[in-house]
This record gives C-alpha cells, sequence and structure tokens, in this order.
C-alpha cells in the first residue's frame, strides 16, 4: 500500500527544528516503512535535500511560499492509496482534487476547527471528504464534535507517544550516567531541579514558575528552576515576553537557569536530570507531548487541568493536577509537596512509566495508525497481513 503523510509547513521532517508533529512522524515512522512504501512531504531546509531516499522511506520537501500548492501538484504525478493531512483541514479539498481516488486521513493537533479557522461550509466539506479523522486527545476531538456532531462516526483519538530506547530507566547505569552528564554541564549537582520544557510564551506559564521560587526558596535553599526552550522551537531570538522572563529572573541569580533551545534528540537528558517537571500551561493545550516525554523518564508531574493534559496524567496517581492554573502559590504548594514526599513521588514516577510502557510508545501509536489506514483502504491485499494492533482501543491502566 503505498502512503503519504503530509506535514504541516511550519517544520521539516525529520524534526531537525523539533516540532511535535514532525517529532511523532519521526517516531512512527521506522514501524510504518516495514508495512507501508512511504513517502513523507515537508518544508525545505538548509540543512536536508530536497528529495531524498532514507531507510526504504522518500522525503519530499518543497519551500514554505505556496508549500501546499507544491505538495498538491506533486500529488497528481502519484497514485497513494492513503494520504494523511497533518493538522491542516484547509488543504483537504485541493489535495483531493489533485488525487481523487485516494483515501484521506485527516490528524488534528491542535484546534483547527474553531470558527476563526474553519468557515461552516468548508468545515463541512471536509468532514465529508475524508474517510477518517484523528485527534491527539478526546478535548480536541471534542471541538470538532460540538460544531459538526455528524463528524464522531470518523473521529478516533490516536494519542501520541515516545521512543523509550531514549529514555533509559533512571536508576540504570545509562540512567545515572546521562543525569550526572546534563547536571554537571549546568553545574546542578546537590541540586533539587524543578524543569520546565517548552516555548517560552505566556501562554505556556513559565513566568508562573518564576514568581513559585521566591517562597520555595524559603524551604528549599538548594532548589534551581531549569528552564528550557526558545522563543519558538529552535529559534533563540528575544521578544517581549521572553525579555520580561530573564528580567524577573535577575534577583534570582543562579536559582534560575535558561538552556534555550535544545534539540529534540537530547531533550531527554533533562528529563532524567530533574527532580519535578512543571507543566504550566495557561491555555487549553491539546495535550502537550511533554507530559509523556517526562513520564518516560521517571520523573514527578506536575500540570494544569487545562485541554487535553488531565486525560493522561491522573491526579495523585502518575502525577499532580492543578486547578487553579492562574495562581503561582499553587504551583509553589504542589511543587513543595513533590519535594518533601519521596515515596509518594516515587510511586508516581513508577505508574507514570508504566503507564507510558502499557500504552503510548511510538509502536502503539503507529499499531493505532496502521489499523486505520487499513481499514479504510481499498487496496490492502488479504494475502499480506495487517499490522499488529491492540487488543483494547482504550489506554490500559497499569494499576
Amino acid at each position: 500500500m503505498k502512503l503519504a503523510i503530509i506535514c504541516t509547513e511550519k517544520l521539516p521532517a525529520p524534526a531537525i527544528k523539533g516540532g511535535a508533529i514532525q517529532m511523532m512522524i519521526d517516531g512512527i515512522t521506522p514501524f510504518l516503512r516495514k508495512r507501508y512504501e512511504l513517502t513523507i512531504f515537508s518544508v525545505t531546509d538548509p540543512e536536508l535535500p530536497d528529495r531524498e531516499m532514507v531507510n526504504e522511506v522518500q522525503y519530499i520537501r518543497f519551500p514554505r511560499s505556496e508549500y501546499r500548492h507544491h505538495v498538491a501538484k506533486e500529488l497528481t504525478q502519484h497514485q497513494f492509496d492513503v494520504i494523511h493531512i497533518c493538522n491542516r483541514p484547509k488543504n483537504v479539498l485541493l489535495y483531493k482534487a489533485a488525487s481523487p481516488e485516494s483515501k484521506f486521513v485527516l490528524s488534528l493537533h491542535n484546534e483547527m476547527f474553531a470558527h476563526r479557522k474553519l468557515s461552516d461550509e468548508d468545515g463541512q466539506k471536509v468532514v465529508d471528504t475524508v474517510s477518517a479523522i484523528t485527534t491527539v486527545s478526546n478535548f480536541i476531538k471534542n471541538t470538532v464534535v460540538e460544531r459538526f456532531p455528524e463528524a464522531e462516526a470518523k473521529i478516533r483519538v490516536v494519542y501520541s507517544g515516545v521512543d523509550l530506547s531514549s529514555y533509559p530507566l533512571r536508576h540504570s547505569k545509562e540512567g545515572k550516567q546521562i543525569r550526572e552528564n546534563f547536571r554537571r554541564r549546568y553545574q546542578l549537582e546537590e541540586k533539587k531541579v524543578v524543569l520546565f520544557v517548552g516555548r517560552l510564551s505566556k501562554s505556556k506559564g513559565p513566568h508562573l514558575l518564576i514568581e513559585a521560587m521566591e517562597q520555595l526558596l524559603k524551604k528549599h535553599d538548594n532548589i534551581v528552576l531549569l528552564v528550557v526552550g526558545g522563543k519558538w522551537f529552535s529559534d533563540n531570538g528575544m521578544n517581549k515576553y521572553v525579555y520580561s522572563l530573564y528580567k524577573q529572573a535577575l534577583s534570582f541569580k543562579d536559582k534560575i537557569i535558561f538552556t534555550q533551545y535544545i534539540p529534540a534528540h537530547y531533550i531527554h537528558e533533562a528529563f532524567l536530570a530533574g527532580d519535578v517537571f512543571v507543566c504550566s500551561s495557561q491555555w487549553n493545550e491539546p495535550l502537550a507531548r511533554v507530559h509523556y516525554e517526562a513520564m518516560a523518564a521517571g520523573i514527578p508531574v506536575i500540570t494544569t487541568n487545562r485541554g487535553g493534559n488531565a486525560e493522561v496524567i491522573l491526579d495523585k496517581f502518575n502525577g499532580l493536577i492543578i486547578e487553579d492554573y492562574t495562581n503561582h502559590l499553587a504551583f509553589t504548594k504542589a511543587i513543595d509537596y513533590i519535594l518533601t514526599e519521596p515515596e509518594l513521588s516515587g510511586w508516581m514516577c513508577h505508574k507514570g512509566r508504566q503507564f507510558i510502557e502499557m500504552n503510548f510508545t511510538y509502536q502503539h501509536v503507529a499499531n493505532r495508525f496502521g489499523s486505520l489506514y487499513d481499514n479504510i483502504s481499498y487496496a490492502i491485499s488479504p494475502a499480506i497481513p495487517h499490522m499488529e494492533t491492540e487488543s483494547k482501543e482504550k489506554y490500559q491502566d497499569p494499576s
């Protein structure tokens, strides 16, 4: 079966500049290429050729300018059985016109069916055109169904995942070595490290963690806030909000450390080096992939009850959920609780790691997509075995 995956116009694939969609595609590609003739479309990048074949996967890249029209023209020169469009419902009709015989899957990673992004008429046409829609969370699914109830029959939630080979157990020899090396690099030896990983934007809430440090330092004099991320993925430039964070942190001196952007293939080192991870999101997160990474690394997780976050973090089971998410004192209390209750936090870490192993590896994600592709494709031969799929649609509770 010939399968095409079309990335958004934002970042290239593979994920050399980061990006949740690109990282997810990188993760499932090794499994999908064993089953399908796979082509991946993305934007060009100076570090990558416009066309290449890597491990039997064809990559085709076009400039960001007029990207979708270049992709559409390319589709007319191929005959894909299934075309998987990532996060761009507006492009469905264009690509369907270019490849009318193909079946289409639309995956949603954000609220792309919001009124401000898609008209009623176009939204209805998209729902009618695609064979299936996947969403990264029930939260995103509900944003579609509330507007187009008839879409529910076509929607399947496909949670993201991680590559566990990048996340050795924290107490293993390899895990300890990674942790020690990273902590030495940033002079974090003997410190209690509160970890933030994400874009430096107000919607992500890192300013609240800086505010929380004032009270935390009164109880934990060896505590450090490690802020990992840049203004926009690999962009470490300055804007008004990023400048305000650095200014806000000045009085804390070496108690707050900004690493700037860390490439995706090194991010596991930061998670293994931390002692508590906090997702301080203020907006309705679709479901931030940092939750999967933190659980895989065996670090205690604190998150806000925003968007889809609470779908994979169960309060006091594999993490803590903050309801009063605009109040920095709520973060202070949760972080202090984790640091002063090592037995409970250790238990939550263990459950989080189990949760990942049982539900959220890239093998799980590839199986879910593979099952979907096979179900909608008329081109699958009965003589070819389907990908191994899970016996249950819902994730498993490791308890």
